[in-house]
């Protein structure tokens, strides 16, 4: 099996490092090795064109179709048209990342509560078992 997911034109991105970390772009042009041109588009996902190393990227499965250097407004109509965003936020990829920030976000009470929620299914899983096994 091999890789499925390329540096390609039309890529579409996650930031993973920087004041842009966590945000979707899409890859406009390849500079070298290194380095690719990344765009948003800003309306959104507020990244403006920028140039961006490797590093500090990861790619996603999803990809649009447009052409080398495309302009803004190319790329935004070629993300509505793939419906891109609904696609990304339906992923397990998105789906865990939003977990991940909720869990990040919560109060010392908040986390006091979802501990006596996990030890309430706790019990009752065990009472479930304990009343099969009989």
């Amino acid at each position: 099996m091999g890789f499925s997911r390329f540096v390609e034109v039309g890529r579409v991105v996650l930031i993973t490092y920087g004041p842009s970390a966590g945000k979707l772009a899409t890859v406009i042009d390849i500079v070298d090795q290194n380095k690719c041109l990344v765009d948003g588009p800003e309306e959104i996902t507020g990244i403006s064109r920028q140039v961006i190393s490797y590093s500090r990227i990861q790619l996603t499965d999803l990809k649009v179709n447009i052409q080398r250097n495309a302009r803004a407004k190319t790329l935004k109509a070629a993300w509505k048209e793939a419906d891109t965003m609904a696609k990304w936020e339906g992923s397990c990829w998105a789906k865990k990342l939003a977990a991940k920030s909720k869990r990040a976000s919560l109060s010392d009470f908040d986390r006091f509560k979802v501990m006596l929620a996990k030890k309430q299914k706790s019990k009752i899983i065990a009472q479930k078992i304990k009343e099969l096994k009989n």
